[in-house]
């Protein structure tokens, strides 16, 4: 059933029959919890070995889907995390272990091959501690909406994000007037979104991305959402954001990401590194034509991401609190464990 329910979920992502991160991440963490749940191990080091094993065939299934790796390493944190918890309350529990011993075993680099009864009940428990985190990460980052959008101001935002569309709304719905323009994309995404805004009762303008510098002086800050954070806190984001990015920088306009903490990653890919770093969509979407004799003598390329420097940005806010992005450093040592940064 496990096996099953992995090559489902690795097939519908490897073809793109899922979207949303958040989406992605929740059954992502569905499928290593049943993992941990019906596999047969004794250690911890079992455990770690065949979870490092499952996490890099859904990770091959789409590489440009850092939500899934970054899910995976959470997960071998947690299992790090309470084997050392069950271990040291195994040691206490052992009136002949010695307080001297104690301490030096825990300046040794463990093995994890030591059997703890319970070490599974706590590893389950930790999981679902997660899942909920990721359930609730969107209406917790919604909620900080009133820290940052007060009334009468002019807010700017580009595309589709399910995360600012709920940020935007739930300041709206609390009584707060503020005017959105939205920034429509090479792929014209950033209708919806104004569609969406519109139907809700927010004053929206949509703009094309050849308009961003010319509207910028008017906007007091821009808030995006973003597909992952790297680890220099620069972004993977929608493609657009740079030139978004760079226009606030100008006029001085703060720059604040809405995205929640299971998107930061441990990777320092850069726009240089396109082919580890992005993905190209169908000319299609930017043409809107189907074909013809023009566009089959020429070569479209239709970037999905943009890479957004970490000093364009002001401010992340994600479900744990708001942080500069030289702060995102200090975030990787508590989120993973370094053995597990490359998988």
């Amino acid at each position: 059933m496990e096996n099953v329910e992995m090559e489902k979920f690795i097939h519908t992502l490897k073809y793109g029959k899922l979207s949303g991160s958040c989406k992605i991440a929740q059954l992502a963490l569905q499928v290593l919890e049943n993992h941990v749940i019906s596999s047969m191990w004794l250690t911890a080091y079992d455990l770690l070995t065949s979870l490092k094993v499952v996490g890099k065939s859904m990770i091959d299934a789409q590489p440009t889907e850092n939500a899934v790796g970054n899910v995976v390493r959470r997960v071998l944190k947690i299992v790090r995390d309470e084997y050392a918890s069950a271990l040291g309350k195994h040691a206490e529990g052992d009136p002949q272990e010695s307080l001297q011993k104690m301490f030096q075993a825990k300046g040794r680099d463990d093995n994890y091959r030591k059997e703890l009864p319970a070490l599974k009940e706590a590893i389950v428990d930790s999981l679902e501690e997660l899942k909920r985190e990721l359930e609730t990460s969107k209406d917790n980052i919604a909620e900080k909406s009133l820290e940052h959008i007060h009334s009468d101001e002019v807010i700017m935002t580009i595309g589709q994000s399910m995360i600012v569309k709920t940020f935007l709304k739930y300041a709206a719905c609390r009584k707060r007037l503020f005017q959105v323009i939205v920034v429509e994309t090479p792929s014209l995404s950033g209708h919806l979104l104004a569609k969406n805004l519109a139907e809700s009762g927010i004053e929206t303008t949509v703009i094309t991305d050849a308009a961003v510098f010319a509207i910028m002086s008017r906007v007091n800050k821009v808030i995006v959402g973003t597909h992952s954070i790297m680890a220099n806190g620069g972004l993977k984001a929608i493609s657009g954001a740079h030139t978004l990015a760079l226009a606030a920088k100008r006029q001085s306009v703060p720059f604040i990401v809405c995205a929640p903490i299971f998107k930061l990653t441990p990777q320092y890919l850069c726009h240089y590194d396109q082919d580890a770093f992005n993905k190209f969509g169908s000319p299609q979407e930017v043409t809107g034509l189907g074909g013809g004799e023009v566009f089959g003598k020429a070569q479209i390329i239709n970037p999905v991401f943009d890479y957004v420097p970490p000093e364009l940005v002001t401010l992340f806010i994600s479900n744990i609190g708001g942080n500069a992005p030289s702060y995102m450093y200090r975030l990787l040592s508590e989120l993973y464990h370094p053995d597990d940064y490359e998988l």
